[in-house]
């Protein structure tokens, strides 16, 4: 009999362990990268943002849903409404929410729920009226000159009260309904919080505050981490006297800056608050994002004190709970906004960006240079339904590289690529191989690099996967090898014709440098090829001819996504 209890208790504990092995999804470090994990294996975002209203009604959800499949997406973020949710208070109707989870399983997609709650760009438009009815209860932000704005206060016990109940039993829901499948990965916390007319609220409560001493839990921060601080506020602070004690003019200073700094802390306490009551219910990773302080606008123009670049120890401090701080980008100079989001203590993850052609090769960049979590344009609904649109092209192929970016994520042998008309190229350096990576409109054989068209932009990614092996995969780019003895040789470029052969006279520069028995870097192959889901390689078909300029680069072009692998050998 003791035996018999014995098997049938470890037959129960076999019987469990696959439902054991699908963790919630959950962070994992990966050398100096930060990956997502779902179901116990590494996740990219191949996502979209839906508009504001197309998760609002059934028959939008219905419509949408396998439109996104056929785009390429495997990730949809989902607005979740609170006034839909609690239209009347205390009661709650999940049935928008729990009908996105079911399309989502019936379409092979993942979801990431927006809570638009208390706030969604940084207006309370989103709560329910009699939330909105009610402003003695639920007080409104102030002006300088005393006008109510529909901004919900921050400074409110009674707004976070109803705010994070509302988000506790939605929390409580996913947990119930999806806690065991995981169709939903990732909860973003309200949406693009942030001061619009002043950079801060002068309700009598925040005024009060704002006169009274900075937290001691910050004070500690600035001492604790002064040799990491975001150089802004680290020179802000300074600036104003590096002072630990103090009102917060006292320890910033007295500027519209002072004052972003002060409401950030307060929406970052909240956000804090809300995090912690929705784990309490279940334990997904959590995360907010930001409108940009863009154009040269100032607090209050731009939605002030939000989790932005410049702000980030301020919310890290406030709110150790948030996973990561998420920039929307709508502006251009993509290459420097995402720069600033992808810091030692943030992985960068770009929840909303404008559709338009060009995301699919930022998709590629993202992966590559900043080991990126995930990518989503937005109102994807919008997006072209046909194969050949860019954005699907991209997320195929980011599909199917997905084991081998997740593979080499944080070892420092993977970059990206990213050109336009203007920054037409860069050169990559591992050890002595230089990758000179240009732009494909760089070479004269599409009638378009010369006639007057604006350029695509083109990028990828490039993987080192060995001394002499490279993965080149993307669209619109090109890329030369030398070693770095050639290279310094090698200072004149030679223009060349339409035939790819040089122009009269444009090459005696470059073919007059004495050569010196320095060694040189041939391409061996270039192959087209697929990637299998355990990141070994299928062979489509050799390039050695006319499509890599009989051995002096690997090229892909504007009109299409591939991936090359490259075989690459010295001599002299």
């Amino acid at each position: 009999m003791k035996n018999r209890f014995i098997t049938l208790f470890l037959a129960s504990l076999i019987g469990l362990l696959p439902v054991l092995a699908q963790q919630m999804p959950h962070w994992q470090k990966h050398g100096s990268a930060t990956q997502l994990m779902v179901d116990n294996r590494p996740y990219l975002i191949l996502g979209g943002e839906l508009g504001n209203s197309s998760a609002s009604s059934l028959q939008d959800i219905d419509r949408i849903f396998p439109k996104l499949k056929r785009t390429g997406l495997n990730t949809v973020l989902v607005p979740a409404y609170w006034d839909l949710i609690e239209a009347e208070e205390g009661t709650f109707d999940f049935s928008l929410v729990d009908h996105a989870i079911t399309q989502a399983r019936a379409n092979d997609l993942r979801i990431v729920f927006l809570w638009f709650g208390a706030w969604k760009n940084s207006m309370s438009c989103y709560a329910p009226l009699w939330f909105k009815q009610d402003y003695k209860k639920y007080p409104r932000v102030r002006t300088q000159t005393g006008k109510p704005l529909e901004i919900a206060s921050p400074f409110s016990d009674n707004v976070f009260q109803a705010d994070s109940k509302a988000f506790k039993a939605f929390m409580r829901h996913l947990s119930e309904t999806d806690g065991d499948k995981h169709t939903v990965i990732m909860v973003q916390v309200e949406n693009e919080i942030g001061m619009l007319e002043s950079a801060r609220d002068y309700s009598e409560e925040a005024n009060r505050l704002f006169q009274s001493a900075i937290p001691e839990k910050l004070a500690d921060y600035l001492v604790k981490n002064k040799k990491t601080l975001h150089p802004w506020l680290a020179g802000k602070w300074q600036k104003a006297g590096g002072k630990t004690e103090g009102n917060w003019q006292e320890v910033f200073g007295t500027d519209l800056y002072t004052d972003e700094i002060f409401m950030a802390w307060h929406y970052a306490t909240y956000v804090e608050r809300m995090i912690q009551c929705g784990r309490e219910a279940y334990n997904l990773p959590m995360y907010v994002n930001a409108a940009m302080n863009s154009r040269g606008r100032k607090p209050g123009e731009y939605p002030s004190a939000g989790p932005l670049a410049h702000l980030i120890d301020i919310w890290h401090c406030a709110a150790p709970g948030i996973d990561l701080l998420a920039p929307d980008l709508y502006d251009k100079g993509f290459t420097g906004w995402t720069a600033q989001y992808k810091l030692h203590n943030n992985p960068l993850f770009i929840p909303e960006i404008r559709l338009e052609p060009n995301d699919g090769v930022r998709a590629f960049y993202v992966f590559g240079e900043h080991d990126g979590i995930g990518f989503s344009p937005f109102s994807i609904e919008d997006a072209p339904d046909r194969p050949s649109y860019q954005l699907t092209q991209s997320y195929l192929k980011l599909k199917e590289l997905m084991p081998l970016i997740t593979r080499y994520q944080g070892q420092g042998a993977m970059k990206g690529l990213l050109f336009d008309q203007t920054e037409k190229e860069r050169t990559l350096a591992w050890d002595n191989t230089l990758l000179i990576c240009k732009h494909f409109f760089t070479l004269p054989w599409d009638s378009r690099a010369t006639d007057g068209s604006v350029w695509p932009e083109g990028g990828g990614l490039v993987i080192r996967m060995a001394e002499n092996e490279y993965l080149i995969a993307g669209s619109g780019i090109v890329v030369e090898f030398k070693s770095k003895e050639e290279a310094a040789l090698s200072t004149a470029q030679a223009k060349l014709g339409e035939d790819g052969f040089v122009l009269e006279g444009e090459g005696r520069q470059a073919s007059a440098v004495r050569w010196k028995n320095e060694k040189r870097i041939g391409i061996g192959s270039v192959d087209e090829v697929s990637v299998n889901e355990d990141g070994s390689l299928n062979f489509i078909r050799r390039y050695n001819g006319d499509q890599d300029h009989q051995g002096r680069h690997a090229r892909i072009g504007v009109d299409n996504f591939q991936i090359l692998h490259v075989k690459l050998y010295e001599y002299r």
